[in-house]
């Protein structure tokens, strides 16, 4: 099975040796999405805002690929402080619909560049 690199200038550039998603057959693999600005490659600041940006780089990735979030599958979310997992729950529903994906939510030391959250996600495109 071949391998199509997902590539859109609407999330922010990769900032290491991965790629932003990679699309297997009808399964794309997104890349954990932290917080950045496109434009800027700049963190936003507020925890909430956090979590509707990185919300926003899945959704550019995803119509990338031909999807959108609630094409996901399963969604992985980590968190420095999984006190606000609450709010991780509010702001999420904003963005999908039922059904919801299989998720994790994970708390962790650190994420890059000082992010409070990060996600990555596993879509599942329709078969034509």
């Amino acid at each position: 099975m071949s391998k199509t690199i997902i590539q859109t200038d609407k999330a922010p550039a990769a900032i290491g040796t991965y790629s932003q998603a990679v699309k297997a057959g009808n399964t794309v693999y997104l890349s954990g999405q932290i917080p950045l600005i496109p434009e800027s490659m700049e963190l936003v600041e507020a925890f909430d805002d956090q979590v509707h940006q990185v919300f926003k780089n899945l959704s550019a990735v995803c119509e990338a690929a031909g999807a959108t979030l609630n094409h996901i599958s399963k969604l992985n979310i980590f968190m420095i402080d999984l006190s606000h997992f609450a709010t991780v729950n509010e702001i999420m529903a904003q963005y999908f619909e039922q059904p919801y994906p299989a998720r994790a939510a994970i708390g962790v030391k650190e994420l890059p560049k000082g992010a409070q959250i990060e996600m990555d996600a596993i879509v599942t495109l329709n078969e034509d």
